[in-house]
């Protein structure tokens, strides 16, 4: 039995995958939301981080509760975030001169993006939507380097 190809058929799905291939600018806007995520403590300015971030934003961990010893999930929101944007660095000794910013944009999907940041001392997994035209941090799954930190 010979198996043919049915060209049209082929050409509609590579028009339908390409169609949702990310765009160089969608690309640039992805690296500068993870970029303004963690600069916004580096420079304090809590303006940048709700550029980045969605009003509904989750960010989560696991920690260690001391007393027993038991790891938990720990969230922290969109609004404790600017907070901490306001003020953790404000003495401007929380990170080095040239603090370590690695952004690797790990897969695009039309309007949905994961994203790797690997700062200093921990890791930042992304998911990033496109509202609206606008790209905007989602939820975070961070980590210390170090896990016995947690």
């Amino acid at each position: 039995m010979r198996k043919t190809i049915n060209l049209p058929l082929c050409f509609i799905l590579f028009t339908a995958l390409y169609a949702q291939a990310q765009t160089q600018k969608d690309s640039m806007e992805i690296r500068q939301v993870a970029l303004d995520y963690i600069e916004s403590q580096h420079h304090v300015k809590p303006e940048q981080f709700e550029r980045a971030a969605h009003p509904r934003m989750v960010k989560r961990t696991f920690w260690t509760d001391k007393s027993t010893q038991k790891e938990y999930l720990r969230e922290t929101f969109t609004d404790a975030m600017i907070l901490l944007a306001e003020t953790y660095n404000k003495d401007g000794d929380k990170f080095p001169v040239n603090p370590k910013k690695e952004v690797v944009i790990l897969d695009i999907y039309d309007k949905t993006a994961s994203v790797k940041l690997v700062a200093d001392d921990w890791v930042d997994y992304m998911h990033i939507i496109k509202l609206n035209g606008k790209w905007q941090i989602v939820n975070v799954l961070w980590q210390f380097k170090d896990s016995s930190i947690h």
